[in-house]
């Protein structure tokens, strides 16, 4: 996951990725400029958080809506039984 340690859509896929035991990496585009022109070059701009999942890149969150949750168990293949956080 391309992240910064201050972006509050970040920690709210962080939390649900945990809560629901998924794997994975923490890139953060802060530290890391490599890192941030890779996600410009992948999606045109700066926007965090960015999930890279089978390769495909997606983006957890929407303007408005908030995190993603039913395109997140979705694309993770996670039952919906499962608790949210």
């Amino acid at each position: 996951m391309y992240a910064t340690s201050w972006c509050p859509d970040c920690r709210a896929a962080r939390r649900f990725l945990d809560a629901h035991g998924v794997a994975y990496t923490l890139i953060d585009v802060d530290a890391n400029p490599a890192a941030a022109q890779e996600v410009i070059a992948q999606v045109g701009k700066r926007a965090v958080p960015q999930l890279v999942i089978d390769g495909e890149w997606f983006q957890p969150y929407q303007p408005g809506r908030g995190l993603l949750v039913d395109e997140l168990h979705r694309r993770l293949e996670i039952s919906r039984a499962d608790a949210d956080n």
